[in-house]
């Protein structure tokens, strides 16, 4: 390919040069080019390799279908790899490198994998990699990983802002060609919300630049009603009419000016939608298809007269319809040569005959191109009489020069919105192509995707589709027209021509360039049983790259059909899944990122914590206090201190993050008690009760404990992690499926200030400071519940432990929270009270055995952690009519105990428990850890964990092992309750 820039022409803007480097090396283009069309008008025909064989490439297409033309835009912490050349706007500044080789686009080691083509073929890596063991896998993988992929992105934060925006219409209409355009303004005649998208930087589609569609598109931005949106792309059509949409708002610039977006994810939630998409033209099989030169017939036209470039300076057309002969006409309207027009019919339409003559081209009618020819890039074409029937004949071949060969095999509707919201496509014989399927949301298909290609029925479609949609609306559109506008008098109903290589033709054939699969490919595809449409596609990676098999698709369904003697209808076609190009995950996260993804909680003790030496760290979505580590305390070194310190005297610990949920109503203890696994009915006023809620499958979900602070009115407390999600489930089921229960439940988290005061001295504090409350035993026993003041402000006391030592928890309003913490504080001075984290908090509760959110990872039942007996056999709730199936009561589970360091080792959490004597490699896991702690109570690590057969095994000496970092330490089996087993220490 010896692409050039035109001396006049295009749509470029010449008095506007732009600077741009590729691969280093400076160029310069002009405004108005894309990076592939600036790159082309210099001279540049290599552009990447391919992924599975490194191959040369160059350009293959104009738009969004290009699959060879693959960069990464941009450097540093802005890089973006698997950028299509074709697409990218070239402004001052651009900065593009190539990808996938190594060490340069000219001379790639990799392309040696070449020489290792039977090797490489399809499902090469289900046979190549695999063995008895798996040492084979773990002596491929980093081999693998290292050639895997195409472009490599970057590890670095990105620095640019996305925005999110939704947006409501009566009409969306996707693509703003011919049809799109008399759609929008046949809707928009009526008083409809219009929406307009497109892709491409400017609107008009084939009519871009033309008088008629520029009159067309400033009456439809002058409409209050159009919203006209460039450069946006509708990837994925979704249920309830939303469509999911990007547009590139800064991507034509170096950076996004100060609080720009660099892309804006659109939400569409249209009443009706006009899918007028276009069509892809599709390329034919042949010997060294792929080698650069080989282009698009399409594309080479639209270098020409949208950017004033030639593809070539002798080019060759191949073709199989008359449609292809307008780039013909393209090359010599800009005096580019042509130097033969191969046509594998045998009669061609009269303007196309007109055509070929006026070029001066040698016309081969039923002819073909079976095999390009050149190096690194083409050099010539070698043609062979070509049968409808029969195919290319073996035999005498002639070769004619060419740098660039263009070629077409007709179109391919672009039908993937279509595809997603509707049916199965439907087969055109006349167009050999697949047009859109019965809608089963409210869209309509006009213009070139569902198979009107000339202009003329373009517009009327659109039109008719437009007007349609309207009325489905409700409104009264007026009849539209876009003036000057003709149509084309080349058909495009081209003969069925998928592979032309001649049955001993030489040269690898692709028909998917990005994955570089091959006719050869689904040959043996086919010889290996994988005779279904969806098995093809994986086990050759047909279609699945990030082109989606634009080019590709359907003649590789032409080709299995060939195989399988049926016809492409009766082999079906696969169905399309957003997106329809590839998202930047920046846009589909817009400002959702940092902490407006996860907006930070603090509590209303906060600001106490960070003043006191608080090393704060993330809990869910809040910030809780880990220790109060003195200057040279490592975190385990203050956490053990801590912990100490509650066993010995008093603590006090932040548990505002707890959820808090007020439940009122006449029903509210029956609905508790439906709620919760063991019984809350006759749950006397004062009282508290641990409860746990299960899933609907039977496996535990939450835990926590629920006051009754009067006969309709109960403060039920959860997980931090599952505030929120039980909130949710609670008005789930009062609205849908007990709706008769008269309950309210709302969330005061936020509302309440909360701290647990725990250890042996915890009840002489308490009593010092509080107003009006009897502490004593008989008062406020085990699990009691009161009202009363602290310094003269309202606090709630109830006395429960999840430390194992006697403890009260205290309630306030949120804004008295610090008030009443530091007077705590004070009152416990003489008893040497101390502030402790989280860390000492999770170190108290694995040495009285309490379960935490490690061990209600979704997959334990009540059971498993020995807690059976709190399921109720006497009454229904969620979750009880799974509790008996196999699954959940199989005594083979894994249960909880605890494991005592037998050798002083660390024992970490997510180590595999295995039996010391097993030999197996790998051996067999008995179960796993989920916390774990040093213990100053025992003096040892210790942890919780889930083991097989976990109580009868106490006593035993197992392995822990962290395969992960090759550590292994030995453990006793023993009772999850390491600390005060009968509880004695919280009822004194």
């Amino acid at each position: 390919m010896s692409g050039y820039r035109l001396s006049s022409g295009g749509q470029i803007d010449r008095s506007k040069p732009l600077s741009f480097t590729f691969d280093g090396k400076r160029y310069q283009g002009y405004q108005g080019d894309t990076l592939a069309s600036a790159l082309l008008a210099n001279g540049v025909d290599l552009f990447g390799r391919s992924f599975k064989y490194h191959r040369p490439r160059g350009l293959f297409s104009a738009g969004v279908e290009e699959p060879n033309a693959l960069v990464t835009l941009r450097s540093g912490a802005r890089a973006e790899p698997n950028t299509r050349a074709t697409v990218i706007e070239l402004y001052d500044g651009l900065e593009a490198t190539s990808q996938n080789r190594w060490p340069s686009l000219a001379f790639d080691v990799m392309a040696m994998n070449q020489l290792a083509g039977p090797i490489l073929s399809a499902g090469f890596y289900y046979k190549t990699f695999m063995g008895p063991t798996a040492k084979a896998w773990m002596l491929y993988e980093h081999f693998i990983r290292k050639a895997a992929g195409l472009g490599a992105g970057t590890k670095l934060p990105d620095p640019d802002r996305y925005e999110e925006m939704n947006a409501f219409c009566d009409v969306l209409v996707v693509g703003a060609g011919p049809a799109g355009l008399m759609a929008a303004t046949a809707a928009a005649s009526s008083g409809a919300r219009v929406i307009l998208a497109d892709e491409q930087v400017s609107l008009g589609g084939n009519l871009r630049g033309s008088a008629s569609a520029q009159d067309s598109l400033a009456e439809l931005a002058a409409l209050d009603n159009v919203t006209l949106l460039p450069r946006t792309t509708v990837y994925g059509y979704y249920d309830d009419n939303t469509l999911g949409a990007v547009e590139r708002v800064a991507d034509h610039v170096a950076a996004p000016a100060e609080g720009q977006p660099r892309e804006r994810h659109w939400t569409i939630r249209a009443r009706q939608v006009v899918l007028a998409t276009g069509a892809i033209e599709r390329p034919i099989v042949f010997g060294d298809n792929d080698k650069p030169g080989v282009m698009l017939a399409d594309a080479g036209r639209l270098y020409i007269e949208r950017h004033g470039v030639a593809p070539g300076r002798r080019v060759a057309l191949f073709a199989n319809n008359d449609g292809a002969y307008r780039s013909v006409a393209a090359l010599a309207t800009a005096g580019v040569a042509v130097s033969a027009i191969v046509d594998a019919r045998r009669e061609i339409g009269a303007e196309a005959q007109a055509i070929a003559v006026e070029s001066g081209a040698e016309l081969l009618l039923g002819q073909a191109v079976t095999r390009a020819l050149g190096g690194q890039r083409l050099s010539g074409i070698e043609v062979a009489a070509f049968d409808p029937i029969q195919g290319a004949r073996d035999g005498a071949q002639r070769q004619i020069g060419a740098d660039c060969l263009l070629v077409s095999g007709g179109w391919t509707p672009t039908i993937h919105l279509a595809s997603q919201a509707g049916g199965p496509a439907r087969w055109d014989d006349t167009l050999t192509a697949f047009l859109p399927g019965e809608a089963s949301q409210p869209w309509r298909a006009a213009g070139a995707c569902n198979g009107a290609l000339g202009t003329a029925a373009a517009l009327a479609e659109g039109a008719q589709a437009g007007s349609e949609s309207a009325r489905a609306c409700g409104l009264s559109p007026h009849p539209a027209a876009l003036a000057g506008a003709e149509d084309e008098p080349l058909a495009d109903a081209p003969l069925p021509v998928w592979d032309a290589r001649p049955p001993h033709g030489k040269g690898k054939a692709f028909v998917d360039l990005q994955h570089d699969v091959t006719a050869s490919d689904i040959s043996l595809a086919h010889r290996e049983g994988f005779r279904s449409v969806e098995h093809l596609k994986r086990y050759t990676t047909l279609g699945m790259a990030t082109d989606q098999g634009k080019t590709s698709n359907v003649t590789g369904l032409a080709l299995m059909a060939r195989e399988l003697k049926l016809s492409i209808p009766e082999v079906g076609t696969t169905r399309f899944r957003p997106p329809y190009t590839p998202v930047s995950l920046g846009a589909l996260a817009g400002q959702a990122r940092g902490a407006h993804f996860r907006p930070t909680r603090r509590s209303a003790l906060h600001d106490w914590h960070l003043a006191n030496g608080a090393e704060m760290q993330a809990a869910g979505l809040w910030l809780r206090p880990r220790t109060y580590a003195g200057s040279n305390e490592t975190v385990e070194q203050a956490y053990i201190r801590e912990a100490r310190q509650v066993r010995e005297s008093a603590g006090l610990v932040d548990v505002s993050t707890l959820g808090k949920i007020d439940v009122q109503g006449p029903d509210a203890a029956e609905f508790l008690n439906r709620v919760y696994s063991n019984g809350f009915l006759k749950l006397p006023e004062g009282k508290a009760r641990y409860g746990l809620m299960l899933r609907e499958d039977g496996f535990l979900w939450d835990d926590g404990t629920t006051w009754r602070l009067s006969e309709t009115q109960f403060l039920m407390t959860t997980t931090t992690a599952n505030a929120a999600p039980v909130l949710s489930q609670l008005e789930f089921l009062l609205a849908a499926v007990w709706p008769e229960l008269k309950v309210a439940v709302t969330s005061v988290t936020e509302q309440w200030a909360g701290m647990a005061v725990s250890g042996p001295k915890s009840r002489d504090v308490l009593a010092a400071v509080l107003d009006d409350v009897d502490m004593s035993n008989e008062a406020l026993p085990f699990m009691g519940v009161r009202k009363g003041h602290l310094g003269g402000l309202p606090v709630l006391v109830a006395r429960l432990s999840f430390s194992g030592e006697l403890a009260y928890e205290v309630y306030c309003g949120a804004h008295h929270g610090e008030a009443v913490w530091t007077r705590i504080l004070e009152a416990g001075e003489p008893f040497g009270m101390i502030p402790y984290g989280v860390e000492a908090l999770g170190t108290l509760r694995i040495e009285k055995g309490h379960v935490a959110g490690p061990e209600l990872d979704g997959r334990t039942t009540a059971a498993d952690l020995g807690l059976g007996g709190m399921t109720s056999r006497k009454k229904h709730y969620i979750g009880s009519s799974m509790l008996e199936r196999d699954g959940l009561s199989d005594p083979a589970r894994l249960k909880l105990v605890g494991f005592v360091s037998a050798d002083g080792g660390r024992i970490r959490a997510g180590a595999h428990l295995i039996a010391a004597e097993d030999a197996a490699s790998p051996p067999r896991s008995l179960g796993h850890v989920t916390s774990t702690t040093y213990s100053p109570a025992l003096e040892k690590y210790i942890a919780l964990g889930l083991l097989e057969n976990g109580p009868e095994r106490i006593g035993e000496k197992l392995l822990a092992t962290y395969p992960l970092k090759n550590i292994s330490v030995e453990v006793e089996v023993v009772s999850s309750h390491f600390f005060d087993p009968d509880g004695s220490r919280m009822h004194v």
